[in-house]
């Protein structure tokens, strides 16, 4: 059976809705990464970057949620575009522009606003810009697409899915009203089964949600040489 390492952050929402649409058997496997389990011999093991989620499928270990997501939907044969060199091209190029773009932008804008000592104007607003320009990229596609591929629902709605319900945390509350259009595939999406189904994980585990000094040296390793 599949292991899926788990926490309930973006990333690993994306392939909690992957395995739920699939039906795949899977035993989550919760890793809280506010108490630094992401930084145990056992996990690193499985994914030497220390980051959630991973995915061991018998002899296969996958990690990095998009790579997850191709691995998923070749075994399945699910959720992919037509298998022709331009549709792939598309494929190929929108989930790795949500892998390097919308989650990393994302993310640093979150840490910034949310968590980073001042003073932090300049990456608050390298960060919010950046975010905003990516996300406004998608919200441009979208308006000319039902789906991120054309009109069929694949592996890369689940990407882009999978950090559009953080948005107002990232982009803050008003967010929604410049960006329509990734609303609509958000709401879409979240009235599926599955995505109902990989929401409620975040349940299946007490992760910790307090982010007090212990969380923050997990979370924020780098901190340290800050006292050096």
């Amino acid at each position: 059976m599949i292991k899926f390492y788990f926490h309930p952050s973006p990333n690993p929402a994306k392939v909690a809705l992957m395995l739920e649409e699939t039906a795949l058997p899977y035993e989550l496997v919760p890793v809280d990464t506010r108490k630094g389990e992401q930084h145990a011999p056992a996990f690193i093991a499985v994914n030497p970057n220390a980051k959630t989620p991973a995915l061991v499928d018998g002899d296969a270990t996958v990690f990095d949620s998009n790579a997850i997501l191709l691995y998923l939907a070749e075994k399945t044969g699910r959720f992919l575009p037509p298998d022709t060199p331009a549709m792939r091209a598309q494929m190929y190029s929108w989930l790795m522009f949500v892998a390097s773009g919308i989650g990393p932008y994302s993310g640093q804008a979150v840490h910034f606003k949310h968590f980073a000592p001042a003073p932090k104007d300049y990456a608050v607003n390298r960060y919010d810009f950046e975010a905003w320009r990516h996300w406004n990229i998608v919200d441009a596609r979208l308006a000319e697409h039902r789906y991120m591929l054309g009109d069929e629902y694949t592996i890369v709605d689940m990407a882009v899915w999978g950090w559009a319900r953080a948005v107002p945390f990232v982009l803050g509350a008003d967010a929604w009203d410049k960006l329509p259009h990734v609303k609509r595939l958000l709401d879409e999406i979240n009235a599926r089964p599955a995505a109902v189904r990989a929401e409620a994980l975040r349940t299946a585990h007490q992760f910790k949600t307090e982010m007090d000094g212990d969380a923050r040296r997990a979370m924020f390793p780098q901190n340290a040489r800050l006292q050096e």
